[in-house]
């Protein structure tokens, strides 16, 4: 009985200290374009506060994607997640339905319904626990807020168990959200909205906050004429959205008394520094320096605010780029690097046709989509032909295309870990291929899958704590962030 006791005593004890350990709020910032050229390049020029103090004291590192990048939210949901897409089911943005031969948001649900938006969506792709599914079971009281820019990065931040989540609608130009989570709208949006904040903003005009001759990297026509946008035109791709997401971020702190008791909290947000005409990650204007001039303000103000409200030694930020656009392929051809596409359509069509001069006129593909293609498995069985037959025979054919690094089986990726980490079982066609480097992946003509064409592309993180914290060495694999935030 005595040993019970003690027993018992002890896990009371490491559960106060747990608690008193953990910080009373977490904020986690996916920023999309930054990188960390971007910020050593132009942390002498900002003004004290938000990315220029992050730079200075908090823990620096990069990461890497142990998985291909194409530019959407698969690295998001690596980073969230700690796991590569073939564990959280995230490949790419969109997804081919077999059944029905159309391509599908990741995120779309018909049973969500949306308030104030049209778009049907939560995490219910998501395969594996988030940040926020972790933190809703060690402290199930937690208060958990996700605010973003777009849609689906923000549900992906959200994660499954998130109090709610909600994002800018360029074109009502007010919060929405999804009913997936349970508090759907949250109240301070719903102020925000009804206060009329957004078209306030939206209604200015965004020129240079500094002389063009004082910008690093002004386009010829900067220095011409500047730059000049309506912000209500270009939204998502202005400096006033990331100081909306703040603002209310800051709405819901205080509305939710976010981090004033002994209960860790959480707040996800999706900020970015690419501006309208913004080709590549790296900065080549002034409009997208004076995104992160604006960004460093907005992020310094947020933690001016949280330093009064709850206190330095209260909050923990961890900021994290995105990578979306990568290097600018015209940057590339003039480093005679030149950037060359592949078809993924005209691959399926000759494919088609390639089987049909095989096995007779008949429709042998589904269709293709990312890195796969679609056999027409019904008609393989109906015919009595041996699908593993048909998709060596159709991988041998992928390798004579010009670009294609490597084609296979589904069922032999496993042997190449950059391309079996990057495919879920529930999504991956019967044949796979992967790309010699420098080479984009296209939908049709005009449509790219791949916006990255950099050979494994890395991302800044930057962790600031008010306590201590031992820290790893050396880049880190990008599924080890969420251990920044919980060892």
């Amino acid at each position: 009985m005595r040993k019970t006791c003690l027993y018992y005593t002890l896990i009371a004890c490491l559960c106060a200290l747990s608690l008193q350990a953990a910080p009373r709020l977490t904020v986690v910032a996916v920023v999309d374009g930054l990188t960390t050229e971007n910020l050593s390049t132009l942390r002498l020029y900002w003004l004290p506060g938000g990315l220029r103090t992050l730079s200075e004291e908090a823990f620096q590192t990069s990461v890497a994607f142990p998985h291909l990048v194409y530019g959407g939210n698969e690295t998001t949901a690596t980073l969230v997640t700690g796991t590569t897409p073939d564990r959280h089911g995230y490949t790419m943005d969109r997804y081919f339905m077999r059944r029905e031969r159309k391509v599908y948001p990741m995120l779309a649900d018909e049973t969500a319904h949306g308030i104030g938006t049209d778009l049907h969506l939560s995490p219910k792709a998501l395969l594996a626990q988030t940040m926020t599914d972790r933190m809703r079971i060690l402290y199930p009281e937690a208060k958990i807020y996700a605010i973003g820019l777009h849609a689906e990065t923000t549900v992906l931040l959200a994660g499954h168990a998130a109090n709610a989540c909600c994002w800018l609608d360029s074109k009502s130009q007010e919060w929405v959200a999804t009913a997936a989570y349970t508090e759907g709208l949250p109240s301070a949006a719903f102020e925000q909205n009804k206060s009329g904040r957004t078209p306030t903003l939206a209604a200015r005009q965004w020129t240079p906050r500094l002389d063009i001759p004082t910008y690093m990297t002004p386009t010829a026509q900067e220095r011409k004429k500047g730059f000049a946008y309506e912000v209500k035109e270009v939204l998502p791709y202005a400096p006033e959205a990331n100081t909306l997401v703040i603002e209310l971020a800051l709405a819901i702190q205080q509305a939710e008394k976010m981090g004033t008791d002994k209960t860790p909290d959480m707040l996800m947000l999706h900020l970015n520094t690419l501006s309208p005409k913004a080709t590549s990650d790296r900065i080549t204007s002034a409009e997208q320096e004076d995104m992160y001039i604006r960004l460093n303000q907005d992020l310094g103000y947020l933690m001016e605010q949280l330093d009064r409200r709850i206190g330095k030694m209260n909050y923990q930020i961890l900021v994290v780029g995105r990578p979306v656009l990568g290097t600018d392929p015209q940057v590339l051809n003039e480093l005679h690097l030149p950037v060359q596409q592949f078809n993924i359509d005209r691959a399926s069509a000759l494919t088609g046709t390639y089987l049909m001069a095989l096995y007779g006129h008949e429709r042998w593909v589904d269709g293709a989509y990312g890195q796969s293609i679609y056999l027409n498995r019904s008609l393989i069985e109906q015919k009595g032909l041996n699908l593993e037959t048909m998709q060596r025979q159709v991988a041998d054919f992928l390798m004579d295309f010009e670009g294609v690094q490597v084609a296979m089986p589904n069922y032999e990726a496993v042997h190449y870990p950059m391309l079996r980490n990057g495919l879920c079982k529930k999504h991956t066609g019967d044949v796979v291929f992967m790309l010699q480097p420098g080479w984009q992946l296209m939908l049709n003509e005009k449509q790219a899958l791949d916006h990255v064409v950099d050979e494994n592309p890395v991302a800044p993180v930057l962790f600031w704590s008010g306590t201590l914290r031992t820290m790893p060495q050396g880049t880190l694999d990008a599924t080890d962030i969420i251990n920044l935030i919980f060892d």
